[in-house]
């Protein structure tokens, strides 16, 4: 099985979930792993929120768009404003080849309010894409470095 797992992490929190999830896909077969990096971001936390909220896109440095070679692909978000970073709203809106594909879509959060309207978000955009079939999950912000427990959630939706 080929798999890319495609993020975005500004504090590093997607990341270490990103990391994880690559891990335990090497071992399925092959898995490739791209950071997302914006090239326009806020540095402030209002601005943040603003741009996400609004479902702004963030221009982003050159990615991996097609993906027509992969079995499976993993996108994953930290949840800004109840929904997912500018950097992910840039790579839904251009990605491609996901036709019939299974998507696994992640995401971290603090408070939680707002990750299953991300994750619902997400889903949509690439429902109208063509992608097959769906498996999500979501680490809190505190349960990040926590390696068993990231590895427990992508074992539980692996099963399903």
């Amino acid at each position: 099985m080929k798999s890319i797992i495609v993020y975005y992490s500004y504090s590093g929190n997607t990341k270490k979930v990103a990391e994880v999830l690559a891990g335990y896909l090497k071992d399925k077969g092959e898995a490739e792993l791209i950071s997302l990096q914006a090239l326009n971001e806020s540095n402030s936390f209002f601005g943040q929120s603003n741009r996400a909220l609004r479902h702004i896109k963030a221009r982003i440095e050159p990615a991996k768009f097609d993906l027509s070679g992969y079995d499976l692909i993993c996108l994953g978000s930290p949840v800004w404003a109840f929904g997912p970073a500018p950097a992910m709203n840039t790579y839904l809106d251009a990605c491609s080849g996901i036709e019939g594909k299974d998507i696994i879509l992640f995401t971290t959060y603090g408070s939680g309010a707002g990750n299953q309207r991300c994750l619902n978000y997400m889903r949509d955009i690439l429902s109208k894409k063509g992608a097959k079939q769906f498996k999500q999950f979501s680490i809190q912000q505190f349960k990040v470095k926590d390696k068993e427990f990231v590895l427990s959630r992508i074992k539980e939706i692996d099963s399903l």
